[in-house]
């Protein structure tokens, strides 16, 4: 890889008071020109961007106390059909300064909720899955914890061990390569995201119109 304009240059000639130096290439002349345009829009990105965990737990906790609707952008067939023509509601409904909890309603199931937590080392996401009468699924408290800073707008959880061992139990092996994530765009969307291989599921809600928070979720009342 070229390093610098003086990479490969022919031997520097020395006479007094006269030092002549290699002309440098021409696309090295157009690096260094690309780069130093370049250099203040990079500083610019890192300066903005410096704590992207910060400023993506300060955008969710700014939701904290409001419902929001949405619906589903990417989803597979017959495995998502009990989504197709509900109201989905999204309600950031516990705040504190380590957890948040996340209900989701899908039309009259109010069985699940996103548990995201706060730590020394980024952010761990779980999903609690009731019955009606409050108890817990068999599948339940699964998900993943983040393994870099992420950005400011998204935050990706890949899928923790526990969970592994949870779905090869249940005979979800598939699951065992899930990612989710989780994307706060100030004023605009919340997206709510899982990715593996052969499957790909996305709901986007509008953060522009608050509704009517729902009611507690099972097992929460």
């Amino acid at each position: 890889m070229n390093t610098g304009i003086y990479d490969n240059q022919q031997p520097v000639l020395w006479f007094p008071n006269l030092i002549r130096l290699p002309e440098p290439e021409p696309m090295n002349r157009f690096s260094i020109a690309l780069a130093l345009c370049l250099a203040p829009l990079t500083a610019f990105g890192q300066s903005a961007d410096a704590n992207p965990r910060d400023a993506w737990w300060d955008s969710l906790t700014a939701l904290c106390g409001k419902a929001f609707a949405g619906e589903m952008t990417g989803f597979a067939r017959p495995a998502d059909d009990g989504w197709l023509g509900q109201r989905v509601v999204m309600h950031v409904r516990e705040c504190s300064d380590s957890e948040i909890r996340i209900p989701l309603h899908v039309g009259e199931n109010r069985s699940r909720t996103w548990v995201v937590t706060r730590s020394g080392d980024g952010f761990r996401l779980k999903h609690d899955h009731r019955h009606e009468d409050g108890s817990e699924d068999a599948v339940t408290w699964y998900g993943g914890h983040t393994t870099d800073p992420g950005r400011a707008t998204r935050q990706t959880f890949p899928v923790d061990d526990y969970s592994k061992a949870l779905f090869l139990a249940n005979g979800l092996a598939a699951s065992t390569a899930n990612f989710w994530s989780m994307e706060v765009h100030d004023g605009d969307r919340f997206a709510y995201e899982l990715v593996r291989p052969g499957r790909h599921f996305r709901a986007e809600f509008d953060l522009s119109e608050p509704v009517e928070p729902p009611p507690a979720p099972w097992g929460h009342e």
